[in-house]
């Protein structure tokens, strides 16, 4: 019983007890145009586009200007008193974020731990003038970095490195000239992020931002799932100080997980220990910061304070001495000057290249708008293409790698009340003076502490599968995209599989589109609603008439299934009734040739006495001498409903009309315009006539410029509504059938008698009955 005062909720939902009710004549497109007079649309000619475009005025060029360096918009509103402080606490704490997972994040790319840094401050300085985006945190990325690293890993393997020992013995052994590798390797990856940089300007100056849409988030989703388990097994093997080959391309992360299980007999217990603490530490802190942030202030820096307790331990206990632990050895302080790339390797990674841009860009973008949606401002996609190319052909020449956004970084610059880039600077502030400071601090550094801290950072990534079975309930298809994507890029590559899952996409997109849905209406009694009878019960489908909505467009991909979807609703083959009758109307003047039928303007006949041979078997060979065939109802007039006095197997046509619903036809090209006059017309010679209804006004012009319409297909079969058509069609078949009653009355009359001899004959009928009547009464 619900308590005094309680509100229980409804057991159903109420239902609307507002109506309405509209009155207006029926509408073709015809006559809507007619009465409602179009806009006239202003047409450019090529010449008036580009002077527009050229012109220029002074308010004109601040806002191309504002276009250009965002910043010029958003620091003069900056208000100091209110956003700095907080600028600076976000950043301080995106800073020291930033500089460990920057050193994390080399490993990925297989560079020393200090490009990592150096990584992790350059792109931030052009992004605070270019970028539009207000909180994201501009640096390393774990998926663009694990691609970063297998392109470096598959131009300089260790294998070309390796140098004969100059130990004099006779036996043949090498030693890896790491040095040597180290530097190629730098620059194959500052090669790679100048061309990476190159291609996003290409696509901003071409406005082809619109690119990233192609890459659905089902995709993403199991492409990075994918990435982080490629990012789990390359940190695998540092975690446990473990040598491998460096694998890459197809299956590589299947012979690198073979190879760790082979040799996990050399499994560094110092690293292994280390390793697993900081993972399992990590992980435990970051699940307190997310069920407590609204009641912490700032998120605890567990990977700062994580490496900076295992740094101590590293050097109080020395691991690299005693247990012959991984540790980071030499980090130089300072920057390096600036270098130029090698461009001369531009062809041997163009083709990863283009991958690398398109999924830094999308990660980027798609964080940006996260935050944007939240704090209501825009995200400009082709700028941030112009922004992020920019940043990486200046950090290109400063010995980094690709820079895109980190969730978790940028999550901890908003969550700690960053308000706008001013953030990122002081971030890469922090990052400056680790690079100048603290880099000997950090030698002792255990390397598996640094790939516990990216595994701990994946967890979110991870936790995508979770995704997968809600997804597979609302959307088969999707479900499908992201396990493909998933599975392919693990087994083929990051940019093989990603590839792989867009052309799949794509794929899905195509199919769904050569066999979309289809269905036969019915309406809803005494309104204008129209829905599909397939899926609901007590809809009445008009007398004679059959609806079809398609939704779809209609193009040269899929016409062949419109054609069957005609087919199924109407329940017959309009081409097969043709010619089904054709054959018998040839019989039929075969038989009248012959004198055994007579053919009247009210049909067909027997002559009496005469015997009908006209039920000769289907099958027959048909003569092959050409007849004329009466085309002409008022030659001959057939009941094709009826039994024919022929043996020919006629399919019945129980229908007068069939009323398209286009609503759903966004556009049409010239074959799907030629389908569907070649449909219209098919059905007109079986006396079936075609009406469309819904269409919208580019697709009719469309199919005025494909020359649809002549004589006999004109803009009076097209409605508003499909209720607009049905309305005509029963006023149509009211009025054929009062003309119908007319025309038998009229025959019935002139079969009688005149009239006015009628009237007569009975004049002269009373006469005699008066006559009778008088001698009667006289005879009394």
């Amino acid at each position: 019983m619900a308590t005094p005062g309680s509100r229980s909720e409804p057991s159903q939902l109420a239902e609307y007890s507002c109506s309405y009710v509209v009155s207006r004549p029926v509408y073709s497109e015809l006559t809507f145009q007619q009465q409602r007079e179009r806009r006239l649309q202003e047409r450019r000619t090529l010449r008036d586009s580009l002077a527009r475009s050229c012109s220029c005025s002074r308010k004109r060029a601040f806002g191309v200007l504002k276009t250009l360096l965002p910043i010029l918009d958003w620091l003069p509103k900056y208000r100091v008193k209110e956003w700095l402080l907080s600028d600076v606490i976000s950043g301080v704490s995106t800073g020291l974020v930033a500089t460990l997972q920057g050193m994390a994040y080399a490993l990925l790319a297989a560079v020393p731990v200090e490009y990592g840094l150096y990584s992790a401050f350059f792109p931030i300085l052009t992004y605070f003038v270019f970028g539009t985006s207000r909180h994201i945190s501009v640096g390393p990325f774990p998926v663009v970095s694990l691609m970063v690293g297998s392109v470096v890993l598959s131009m300089a393997p260790d294998d070309h490195f390796l140098v004969p020992s100059g130990n004099g013995s006779a036996s043949n052994t090498t030693t890896l000239d790491t040095g040597t590798r180290d530097a190629a390797r730098v620059l194959i990856a500052s090669t790679l992020t100048l061309l990476v940089g190159i291609i996003q300007l290409v696509f901003g100056g071409l406005q082809i931002g619109f690119i990233v849409r192609y890459l659905a988030d089902p995709l993403v989703g199991g492409f990075t799932t994918a990435a982080a388990f490629q990012v789990l097994v390359s940190q695998l093997k540092i975690v446990l100080n473990v040598s491998t080959k460096n694998y890459n391309g197809i299956l590589s992360i299947i012979y690198t997980l073979i190879e760790i299980f082979q040799n996990i007999g050399d499994t560094n217990i110092a690293d292994f220990i280390a390793g697993l603490l900081t993972i399992i530490i990590c992980m435990a802190v970051k699940e307190l910061n997310d069920r407590f942030k609204h009641k912490i202030p700032v998120p605890i820096p567990i990977e700062v304070i994580v490496t900076v307790i295992a740094t101590a331990i590293s050097y109080g206990a020395d691991l690299e001495k005693n247990y012959n632990a991984g540790i980071v050895k030499s980090i130089p302080s300072g920057f390096l000057p600036p270098a130029l790339p090698s461009v001369g390797l531009f062809s041997d990674m163009l083709a990863a290249s283009f991958s690398i841009a398109v999924v830094a860009y999308a990660i980027a973008v798609s964080v940006g708008k996260v935050y944007g949606t939240k704090y209501d401002y825009l995200i400009d996609g082709n700028q941030e293409f112009v922004a992020f190319g920019i940043s990486n052909v200046f950090s290109g020449f400063f010995s980094c790698f690709v820079a895109t956004t980190a969730l978790s970084r940028t999550a901890v610059q908003e969550s700690t009340g960053g308000k706008t880039q001013v953030a990122g600077i002081i971030s890469a502030m922090i990052v400056m003076i680790a690079i100048v400071a603290l880099g000997k601090l950090l030698e002792p550094l255990q390397k598996s502490v640094l790939a516990a801290v990216v595994i701990a950072n994946l967890k979110g990534m991870f936790m995508q599968v979770c995704d997968v079975p809600c997804l597979w309930r609302q959307n088969k298809t999707d479900a499908v995209i992201w396990v493909f994507t998933c599975v392919m890029s693990i087994i083929l590559g990051l940019d093989l599989g990603l590839l792989a899952g867009l052309l799949f996409g794509l794929l899905t997109v195509v199919l769904r589109v050569q066999f979309p849905s289809w269905n036969g209406l019915g309406s809803v009694p005494s309104t204008d609603i129209y829905k599909s009878v397939t899926h609901y019960k007590n809809l009445e489908e008009p007398e004679g008439v059959k609806i079809l909505r398609f939704s779809s467009p209609i193009f040269y991909g899929n016409v062949d299934g419109f054609k069957k979807c005609v087919k199924s609703t109407v329940g017959f083959d309009a081409i097969r009734v043709y010619n089904k009758r054709l054959k018998a109307l040839r019989r039929i003047q075969k038989l009248i040739k012959k004198g055994q039928l007579r053919a009247t303007k009210n049909g067909i006949i027997s002559d009496a006495g005469l015997s009908n041979n006209a039920f000769e078997p289907d099958e027959d060979v048909e003569e092959t001498e050409e007849l004329d065939i009466p085309t002409k109802e008022i030659e001959i007039q057939v009941d094709w409903n009826s039994e024919l006095p022929v043996k020919v197997n006629v399919p019945k046509v129980p229908i007068h009309s069939l009323v398209l619903d286009c609503g759903a036809v966004s556009f049409l090209d010239v074959v799907g315009v030629k389908s569907l006059r070649m449909i219209v017309k098919e059905f007109q010679r079986i006396d079936v006539n075609v009406y469309f209804a819904l269409l919208q006004d580019d697709v009719l012009e469309k199919m005025e410029q494909c020359g649809f319409f002549d004589d006999n297909i004109r803009k009076d079969r097209f409605f508003l509504t499909v209720h607009d058509a049905i309305l005509y069609l029963q006023n149509q078949v009211k009025s054929r059938e009062v003309q119908d009653s007319l025309l038998d009355t009229i025959t019935l009359i002139q079969d009688c008698k005149d009239p006015l001899e009628l009237m007569e004959a009975e004049k002269h009928e009373e006469e005699l009955d008066v006559q009778d009547e008088a001698m009667r009464r006289l005879a009394f």
